[in-house]
């Protein structure tokens, strides 16, 4: 087996070990406290901006 050949193999293999690695954590549930997080992210950009600075006045 000439070096390239090993090299291609070994690339091939360290692909696919980590398109195993990715398909493992998007099979993963979201965690409650992100769900949570991005509640509050999205309740904040609905409010007008002029709430959010009113303790600044």
């Amino acid at each position: 087996m000439t070096r390239e050949n090993r090299n291609s193999r070994l690339q091939q293999e360290i692909e696919a070990n980590l398109k195993r690695a990715y398909d493992d954590v998007l099979q993963q549930d979201i965690p409650d406290r992100f769900t949570q997080l991005l509640a509050q992210l999205q309740s904040a950009d609905s409010k007008p901006q002029d709430e959010g600075d009113q303790h600044d006045a």
